[in-house]
């Protein structure tokens, strides 16, 4: 088991940051995007040698956690529209 300082559901600027890039790009682009940047969350997690199934798991938790943000979002939306 690897010991991770930041666990990746904690990195509140990366989420925060990917949720919005989220709301505003669509379809392709926003696959593309996603892709990328999971590509490079991966790629610093094996280069701190971690693990492939610890990296799946901080994978996991982060892609909950901006799909958290991004709920969020869209309900903060709805409360300052009403």
């Amino acid at each position: 088991m690897t010991l991770l300082q930041f666990p990746a559901d904690r990195r509140t600027a990366d989420i925060r940051r990917c949720a919005e890039a989220l709301q505003n790009i669509h379809g392709e682009e926003a696959n593309r995007f996603w892709r990328s940047e999971m590509a490079t969350f991966a790629e610093g997690f094996r280069a701190r040698g971690v693990d492939e199934d610890e990296i799946r798991y901080q994978a996991a938790l982060f892609m909950h956690a901006v799909q958290m943000e991004l709920q969020a979002s869209f309900f903060e939306s709805i409360d300052a529209s009403a």
